[in-house]
């Protein structure tokens, strides 16, 4: 069974709500709530021997702007158990996360047979 595709060209992820101050791409990003959207911009070229995953840049919009942007890793639904062993949010939804230690937020989006994963450190 082949495992979905990552979506190609611009996706709306969905709406998430940011507890804290943290940073994106190394710019400050203000607690409160965003739509993030997913863009057709790779981060990186794929590594050998890695879990088959995809990194493209991810926005965070906010007022019809666009208030910072993160690398987003994709990881289809068939490759999650593998990547992260918490438990995933239901499909369709999110979860923002304090990791521990306290230095990251986790925002962690299921859409689409896909999971949507950026760590944003405080």
């Amino acid at each position: 069974e082949a495992s979905p595709a990552a979506p190609e060209g611009q996706l709306q992820l969905g709406t998430v709500h940011i507890p804290k101050g943290v940073k994106a791409d190394g710019k400050p990003l203000a607690a409160g709530t965003y739509q993030v959207r997913l863009t057709a911009d790779t981060a990186s070229q794929d590594a050998k021997g890695q879990t088959k995953s995809l990194e493209r840049w991810a926005e965070f919009v906010r007022g019809g702007k666009v208030a910072g942007r993160e690398v987003v890793t994709i990881v289809p639904q068939a490759d999650i158990a593998k990547v992260q062993k918490d438990t995933p949010p239901k499909p369709n939804s999110s979860k923002v996360e304090t990791l521990k230690g306290g230095d990251y937020v986790r925002i962690w989006i299921n859409k689409g047979g896909n999971h949507y994963l950026m760590h944003l450190p405080v």
